[in-house]
């Protein structure tokens, strides 16, 4: 196998080179409506790997990146947070044979953390990439939310722009009695 950064020979999907020099999180956080989202890599930085989720080698991509910030964010999370949790990706929609949100959403499972896969869909696929904060409030996602409520929930999304999907997502949950506590993305764009 080949490092997915720097094509060197790896056990794993990044070699330890790059793991330890290159992709190096580091956590944000930005506040959006009350919303609070944390990113762990800015998206200039990592930006070749985020645009494989347009392919097929980008589950690989999207896998080895959750596994690497996700997973030991929720463990420790999950120390100080006593209560039932549930993890819900934005818009979980299969391209190329998998979603990479629900990746994203995978590795957060925990005990006493529960993924819901599936729960939260856009009824609009446009899509936001390269469009103005205008374009996207004027063509809103217009979720659909289709699971428990009463609950207290993590949004989770790949790229954070300006919000808007965040920030619409977590309106609609809060209509249906979710809570949503915070949102994590792998990556923010800095505006």
């Amino acid at each position: 196998m080949r490092c997915l950064s720097c094509h060197t020979l790896s056990f794993f999907p990044f070699c330890r080179i790059c793991k330890e020099q290159l992709i190096k999180p580091t956590i944000t956080k930005r506040v959006v409506d009350n919303l609070e989202i944390y990113s762990f890599f800015n998206y200039q930085d990592i930006e070749d790997l985020l645009l494989t989720k347009h392919t097929p080698q980008g589950f690989k991509v999207y896998n080895a990146l959750a596994n690497m910030v996700f997973k030991p964010f929720i463990e420790k999370f999950i120390e100080e947070y006593k209560e039932s949790l549930y993890i819900l990706g934005i818009d979980e929609t299969v391209m190329y044979g998998y979603s990479h949100v629900a990746v994203l959403t995978h590795a957060l499972e925990h005990k006493n953390v529960r993924v819901l896969y599936g729960k939260l869909r856009a009824k609009n696929s446009i899509k936001y990439a390269g469009k103005s904060l205008l374009y996207r409030l004027e063509h809103p996602r217009g979720f659909k939310y289709r699971g428990l409520k009463g609950i207290d929930v993590i949004l989770v999304d790949d790229i954070v722009t300006t919000g808007t999907t965040l920030k619409e997502a977590k309106s609609i949950l809060e209509k249906e009695d979710v809570n949503v506590i915070f949102a994590l993305t792998l990556a923010g764009v800095k505006v």
